[in-house]
């Protein structure tokens, strides 16, 4: 089956477990990241990325490569102020057509909380009941743990028949 993660990372969490997903399925790469991009430190991180996360921001995007044949695509974002990055917002906005009658999968890194509320709002930019695996992790690369590990697995398993 052929399958891309699309993802974007600010601190490596979420490229770290996008890149783990994709050795498991055998499935394509897709970064996405903005033509401006977020300040990575300080006060002016939370306060940038969380206004632009909550203003409902879809930033412009460097070009990216994006197969639109694949059968599976699986999503990948940190969670800021509770919704899923402004950078994946675009895409879905971009790509909308696309997505559709798409098997998705979603994944999501955060730090404090947030991680059920942004999934609803993924839901209905999507227009989507469900996903067909979701998974949620708490900062995957700056706290590494053999759960983490498991349910990258078990998530992968769902999305392969394995499970």
């Amino acid at each position: 089956m052929k399958t891309t993660v699309v993802y974007y990372s600010m601190s490596g969490n979420t490229k770290m477990t996008a890149e783990k997903i994709a050795d498991k399925l055998s499935a394509a790469l897709t970064e996405i990241r903005p033509v401006k991009e977020y300040p990575s430190k300080g006060f002016r991180k939370f306060i940038w990325g969380g206004k632009s996360a909550v203003m409902g921001e879809k930033p412009e995007l460097e070009p990216y490569g994006f197969d639109t044949d694949c059968e599976l695509i699986i999503l990948g974002s940190p969670v800021w102020a509770s919704n899923i990055a402004p950078p994946l917002r675009t895409f879905i906005s971009e790509n909308g057509e696309a997505l559709k009658n798409k098997r998705i999968a979603v994944f999501l890194c955060y730090s404090g909380g947030g991680a059920d509320k942004a999934l609803s709002k993924l839901k209905a930019a999507l227009g989507t009941e469900g996903f067909e695996a979701q998974l949620a992790l708490i900062d995957p690369k700056d706290r590494p743990s053999h759960d983490n590990d498991r349910m990258i697995s078990e998530f992968c398993g769902k999305l392969s028949g394995d499970a």
